[in-house]
């Protein structure tokens, strides 16, 4: 049942279709220019596929353990202690991976950032507290 109220044409609408053939066929883009497709990861990016960033790992480095807190607390949870922001990792569904070294931590420190925090939970982590 045709109702008109369609914004395309039936040719544009066969056209769209034979477009997205070589797509669907083939599993890649086939459009000559790359503009629309996604960009490769760069060599300086943090690990994102590897799964939860755990700090005490050898391949955790403090780039990506910061981005993995940062990712979780945001900026409105600092400043704060460890046991708050134990709360709010644990209230963000962190890893555990992430949220037990911060239990390493002196309960007495407060952390003005996220770079603080992922500085004290790396070192700790290297066995330098």
């Amino acid at each position: 049942m045709q109702r008109g109220s369609d914004r395309l044409s039936v040719h544009r609408d066969e056209e769209m279709k034979h477009e997205l053939q070589g797509l669907l066929r083939s599993g890649h883009p086939t459009r000559a220019t790359r503009r629309h497709d996604p960009e490769p990861s760069a060599e300086d990016d943090p690990q994102v596929a590897g799964g939860p960033v755990a700090p005490g790992s050898s391949t955790a480095s403090l780039e990506s353990v910061r981005l993995e807190l940062a990712r979780v607390l945001g900026r409105t949870a600092f400043p704060a202690g460890p046991r708050e922001l134990i709360g709010e990792l644990r209230r963000g569904h962190a890893p555990d991976a992430l949220v037990e070294p911060l239990e390493r931590l002196p309960r007495a420190t407060r952390y003005a950032n996220v770079q603080e925090l992922a500085e004290a939970v790396t070192a700790t982590g290297r066995g330098e507290a």
